[in-house]
């Protein structure tokens, strides 16, 4: 070649770089093989042969090799030649393209120079400049106009300063480079980046490195020490460990080794941070544990490699680390080469591919067969060329001679039909034989195959993209059509409506189901699981229905390896539909799953989802997946664990949760627990302890929360344990399905709360129910439990601890009453009339024997001042509701209520009874007839204890009665000869004014409080007095407000200035005391200026002169009250005379909710009127 045609890009070396390498001696010998002119030489590492291998092959083999490959020597032959040519400096070339503003190019020359070790001067000065990057204008450097030439400095933004962070793109003299200059200059920085990191992943390797081979010199001399693993070793054994993991399909051990190695990237070697191949894996390494493995670090490529012996000892000795770097740049630089010629390889046989479809259009066109021969086969010709494969007779292409760019997948002609035996497997010709013969008309025309094929091209069809390639292959069996879904199910989910992409399940499902990959069927999974970003009740149970479609095609294996693993995945998603998903997921699968993986993974999964998630309805559903479990659990070391879970779920604060776990997770539980024969012996006294525990600790105050928690528990087991007693009663073995089995009635069982709480359903049909509760009723009146353990047990150990558990809990607890009232109601009802009347009552009798040795009146600590008669008398005695039930039932209030009496105990125990029994109307009737055998008793005592009972029942008592039989028996208690008697009566008076509407009911009763106030003989009644005024506090806030105004606050006016008179102290500091109560009530009610100035303030006047006297700290609130109340007035008196009229003002003699409302309404919205309202006025 001569020296005028050079091409400067083919050298890659400077004339100093190439002194400075021939002393250090690094040269490469010329190959003899190639007769190339220049200066000969004996040495072999002549300086004019100074190029380092590696350096030219990068520069010979970055463009595209040949078919046939390069051979190594004519790479050598290639790089001889080019030596021998004359040099150019790169110095040169580097001002040539600065002076002539080829930027780009002289980056990337530069950055190919500092990844070879040779930065040159002239271009790091250059490009370290920022004011080679400046310009004046922010036009373009193709402008002319600014004197500086082609080009010019790069405009210069504000915030840039060096040249990693310039923008060509915005300078570019073509727009259309923009973007492609752009990605080169990210390019340059990212590689910049890499090489940071290559350089420290370098260092921690040689680190790494001579640490290990320090180690080994030490187990070499000391094999019985072993030294702690470190961070290295240990990140590198963990990706060789989850790699082993996910091969053999261990995939939840895999999920799980990930978890607990958050900080490590199992996806990329590279994360381990050692700069050297990954090494065999685990079966691999313990394969060859017996034999040295050769580092693939110090392996060479002979092909390229330098021998040995041409070397001096001391260059060996010098330049080892350089001859490593080099052989491996040498490996990279062949590498790449090879998948070069793989692309031109795969590019050539598309080609080839491309050529034979044109030959068999043409041959078509030429000569075409007549149609009786088209199931012929071709004979074989050596001129024609192989055919393609068929794609293993798996799809039909109907892409024809209109697509000459693209290979057929099946090269038979138009005219051959489908199920020619030669040509397709015996498989697909059983398949297709019934679609027939498929015969193409061949058009008896002259056309040329190239006019042909030019007009079959305006056919716009095209299978370039990855859709149409689908589409123009049709599957013809199973396995294809599967595939097919595969491939085409990812890219068709994501372009679905979400409202409809329920309809994708059943598609997705089949193709999961049937496909032969399990990294296809667990991305098909991964899709279903993710179908819906947030799925509402119907969709998930599609999806639902659609996992235990799937589960019972594929078995418990694959349930296992497959859907769990989607589960798992989303245990912690931030959306709650999905976790939704997961719990219920959990449930429905349960009874596909292997026995183990359901009663430790699953079990333990919901488990931390009922702990953890803060969604009710997920917790909600997590109970009911937990009760499924429970169901098919079989396992009885898990008892424990059950009952925990149980614990706390009804320690939940959703009631959603705890309504789930009473209808649900408690019924399923209790079946298992029967099975294992522990109802009785351990979930039971389990519950019951607890409660017993709960009382202990709780005498000074209750926990009525946790109560509720164990009673209800023991409240849902009550229809298991009746069943466990009813079938393993002594007649069990007499049951007869046979013949005529009369229905149970519909009042026989309480409500259940659920179908799993419906005896029927425990014991199997409503028929053997029926059966059995003929049975059991009949022994239970004729032959007695002699032998019957399970009904012994309720009777001889449950009821006694139940009735002293009762008698211990605090009988003002109204909550605790009701619920122990129906703990028993319900026991009662289940168990039956005659198992209440024999068994349950006794009981109860024995212990409440109604006498007054049965109370102790000084401590009242009697049985009959305990929470055992509100129970009995409204969970025992209310189960049953016919004549002689009511009877008793009346007849044990009226006996103690006058036992009571008599005793001088207290009446909490007959209060709370009347509170229980009043809040249901259907008991009100015989409450009154209690009432009135009280009325009329010849005792005092019995009738003033009548007279407070009226004071509760008056709330609950509609009107007509109240009118009837309440003021009646009042107003007789009311004219009684014993003033006690009488004093009594006025709480009930009281709380009819408070609750009554009826103009006449009230009038009657305000002129019986009249009588009291103002007949002379209850003048000097102090406990009148007292009552009156006590009653008066109660009731005037809520009282009707004419009543208030015209009664209430003259008659406590008249009472506060008697007071003042008062000799006696102790009653004077009494009624003083009364009165401050009722005044601090009543001072939050309107109160008209009238009013307020007549009676309010008087009475409070007079109440503070008492005060003064004997109470200071009350006189001190008194002042407050007066000077506020006149303040009042005072505001009232002065808007009246500046004619503006305030709302309070507007509001004498009418209901002050209701009318402040409806002028508040009327104000303007506005922010500072609203303001101005609850202002007081200066």
């Amino acid at each position: 070649m001569a020296a005028g045609n050079v091409n400067p890009f083919n050298l890659s070396d400077s004339e100093d770089e190439a002194d400075q390498r021939a002393e250090d001696g690094v040269h490469i010998e010329k190959s003899p093989s190639v007769g190339t002119q220049g200066p000969s030489s004996n040495n072999p590492f002549s300086p004019q042969a100074d190029a380092e291998p590696p350096a030219l092959l990068v520069s010979s083999t970055r463009t595209s090799p040949s078919v046939e490959g390069i051979s190594v020597s004519v790479a050598a032959a290639a790089m001889t030649v080019a030596l021998a040519e004359t040099r150019v400096s790169v110095d040169v070339i580097a001002a040539q393209l600065i002076r002539d503003h080829y930027i780009l190019t002289a980056l990337e020359f530069h950055t190919e120079l500092l990844e070879s070790g040779r930065e040159l001067p002239r271009l790091r000065d250059y490009f370290s400049n920022p004011g080679n990057f400046e310009r004046q204008t922010g036009t373009p450097p193709a402008c002319k106009e600014q004197g500086l030439g082609p080009g010019g400095p790069l405009n210069r933004a504000g915030s840039i300063s060096t040249l990693d962070s310039l923008d060509f793109a915005r300078y570019s003299d073509d727009g259309n480079r923009e973007s492609d200059e752009r990605v080169a200059v990210l390019e340059f920085e990212l590689r910049k980046a890499k090489e940071t990191i290559q350089a420290l992943r370098t260092n921690l390797t040689q680190a790494a490195e001579s640490d290990t081979q320090e180690r080994n010199k030490n187990y070499s001399s000391h094999p019985e020490t072993q030294e702690p693993i470190r961070p290295l070793e240990k990140r590198a054994l963990n990706f060789l460990v989850n790699e082993y993991l996910l091969k053999n399909e261990y995939k939840l051990s895999a999920i799980t080794f990930s978890d607990e190695n958050d900080d490590q990237d199992f996806e990329l070697w590279d994360d381990v941070g050692l700069n050297i191949p990954k090494p065999p894996d685990l079966l691999q390494i313990y394969r060859n544990c017996g034999s040295a493995l050769p580092s693939p670090r110090y392996t060479v490529d002979v092909a390229v490699g330098v021998e040995s012996g041409e070397l001096t000892g001391n260059y060996i000795t010098q330049k080892s680390d350089l001859l490593q770097q080099q052989q491996t740049e040498v490996v990279e630089e062949l590498e790449y080469q090879i998948s070069l010629l793989n692309e031109e390889k795969q590019s050539l046989a598309d080609h080839i591919k491309k050529l034979q479809s044109e030959i068999q259009s043409l041959r078509r066109t030429v000569s075409p067969p007549p149609p009786d021969q088209g199931s012929q086969p071709t004979p074989p010709s050596s001129s024609t060329p192989p055919q393609p494969p068929l794609d293993n007779g798996q799809y039909l292409d109907i892409r024809g001679a209109s697509e000459p760019d693209k290979p057929p997948t099946e090269s038979t002609p138009p005219t051959q039909t489908i199920s020619n035996p030669t040509h397709t497997s015996s498989q697909s010709h059983a398949k297709l034989k019934s679609r027939g013969t498929v015969v193409f008309d061949q058009p008896n025309r002259k056309l040329s195959p190239a006019f042909q094929q030019a007009l079959l091209s305006f056919c716009k069809m095209s299978a370039d993209s990855r859709l149409g390639a689908e589409v123009s292959r049709i599957a013809d069996n199973e396995e294809s059509v599967m595939l097919m879904l595969g491939r085409c199910l990812p890219h068709i989910v994501p372009n679905v409506l979400l409202a409809k992409r329920e309809e994708l399940i059943p598609l997705i499902l089949c193709t999961a189901c049937l496909h032969p990959e399990p990294k296809e069927r667990d991305q098909l999974l991964h899709i279903l699981f993710n179908l819906i970003k947030r799925p509402d009740d119907e969709q998930r149970q599609m999806i639902l229905t659609g996992c235990v479609a799937f589960a019972r095609h594929v078995g418990p294996t694959r349930v296992e390896a497959e859907l769990l693993p989607q589960c798992w995945e989303q245990i912690n998603h931030k959306y709650p539909e999905r976790r939704l998903l997961v719990a219920e997921a959990c449930g429905a699968l349960a009874p596909y799953l292997p026995k183990e993986i359901r009663s430790s993974l699953v079990l333990s999964m919901l488990q931390q989802m009922l702990a953890e998630d803060k969604a009710d309805m997920v917790r909600e559903a997590v109970v009911k997946s937990l009760a499924i479990i429970m169901g098919y659990i079989d396992d009885p070391d898990k008892y424990s664990q059950g009952f925990e879970l149980m614990l706390l779920s009804l320690g939940d604060p959703s009631e959603r949760v705890v309504s789930a776990i009473h209808q649900v997770f408690i019924p399923a539980f209790a079946a298992w627990t029967t099975e294992l024969g522990n109802l009785q012996t351990t979930l039971i006294p389990s519950l019951l302890a607890r409660i017993e525990k709960l009382l202990k600790q709780g005498e000074h105050g209750l926990d009525e929360h946790k109560l509720h928690m164990f009673l209800s528990a023991l409240q849902s087991l009550i229809p298991p344990l009746f069943s466990v007693v009813i079938q393993n009663a002594p007649f069990t073995h007499r049951v007869n399905l046979q013949g005529d089995i009369p229905p149970i009635e519909v009042t026989r069982f309480p409500r259940p709360a659920s179908p799993l709480q419906d005896i029927a359903t425990i014991v199997g049909s409503r028929e053997t129910l029926s059966a059995l509760l003929i049975l059991y009723d009949y022994q239970l009146e004729h032959e007695g439990t002699t032998g019957w353990d399970s009904l012994l047990w309720v009777v001889n150990q449950l009821l006694p601890q139940l009735i002293d558990i009762v008698g211990r809990i605090n009988v003002a607890s109204t909550t605790c009453v009701h619920e122990f009232s129906r703990f028993f109601w319900r026991l009662c009802r289940t168990f039956g009339k005659i198992f209440t009347n024999t068994k349950v009552k006794p009981q109860f009798q024995e212990i409440l024997r109604l006498s007054e040795e049965n109370v102790d009146a000084l401590t009242g600590n009697g049985i009959l001042t305990k929470a055992t008669v509100p129970i009995y008398a409204t969970g025992v005695l209310t189960c049953y509701n016919q004549d002689e039930d009511r009877k008793l039932l009346v007849g044990f209030l009226e006996d103690v209520m006058t036992t009571l009496s008599l005793s001088h105990a207290p009446l909490d125990s007959l209060k709370a009874s009347f509170v229980e029994l009043g809040a249901n109307p259907v008991y009100h009737e015989l409450l009154l007839t209690v009432l009135w055998y009280g009325v009329v008793h010849t005792s005092a005592l019995v009738r003033c204890t009548a007279a407070r009972m009226f004071e509760l029942l008056v709330k609950g008592v509609n009107e007509t009665l109240v009118a009837q039989r309440v003021v009646p028996a009042l107003i007789t208690l009311s004219s009684d000869p014993e003033i006690s008697v009488r004093i009594s009566t006025i709480p009930a008076f009281g709380t009819i004014m408070e609750t009554v509407t009826q103009k006449e009911l009230l009038e009657r009763v305000k002129m019986q409080l009249a009588s009291f106030l103002e007949d002379p003989q209850y003048q000097d009644q102090h406990s009148l007095h007292m009552e009156i005024i006590r009653t008066f506090g109660r009731v005037g806030p809520n009282a009707e407000p004419r009543f208030r105004d015209e009664f209430v606050l003259p008659h406590l006016h008249k009472l506060a200035l008697g007071n003042n008179v008062q000799a006696t102290e102790s009653k004077r500091i009494d009624i003083a005391t009364q009165l401050f109560e009722a005044y601090s009530a009543l001072s939050c009610c309107f109160i008209s200026e009238e009013l307020m100035v007549n009676h309010f303030l008087p009475g409070l006047r007079c109440l503070r002169t008492d005060m003064e006297q004997l109470s200071p700290e009350h006189e001190v609130i008194l002042s407050s009250m007066i000077k506020e109340g006149e303040i009042k007035v005072e505001n009232r008196g002065i808007g009246q005379a500046e004619g503006s009229v305030s709302i309070a003002a507007s509001l004498v003699g009418e209901d002050a909710k209701t009318k402040f409302l409806s002028k508040m309404g009327q104000l303007t919205t506005s922010g500072a009127m609203l303001a101005n309202v609850f202002q007081r006025k200066k």
